[in-house]
Order: structure tokens, then sequence, then C-alpha cells
């Protein structure tokens, strides 16, 4: 069970950081939000995909 919850984060981790590198903006902006996702495993996946999604780009313009 311990392996199919590790597989989908790294599925999930993954598809935020592709998703993120599409985004129209700024290389640094992208790396941080990167960072941030990577480094708070599961709470800044859900934060991402749930809330920060659609936001990123007015947050860097």
């Amino acid at each position: 069970m311990a392996r199919i919850v590790y597989i989908v984060g790294v599925v999930l981790s993954i598809l935020a950081v592709l998703d993120i590198l599409k985004k129209p903006i700024k290389l640094g902006p992208k790396i941080l939000c990167i960072i941030l996702v990577l480094a708070t495993s599961w709470i800044g996946l859900a934060v991402y995909y749930l809330y920060a999604k659609d936001k990123l780009v007015s947050w860097f313009k």
C-alpha cells in the first residue's frame, strides 16, 4: 500500500512540475514554485492543485 501512495505522489509531483514549466512566467518564480511544491510533498501538491494552479500567472506578472 505504501508503494502505491509513493508512486502516486511521484507522478503528481512530475505533473505539477511540468505544469509549472508550461506557465508563461519568468524562470526565477518557476524555480521557486517547483522547489516549494517538491519540498513540501503532499501539502505542497494539495495547495498547488486546489488553490495556486490557476493563480500563479497573476501572482508573478
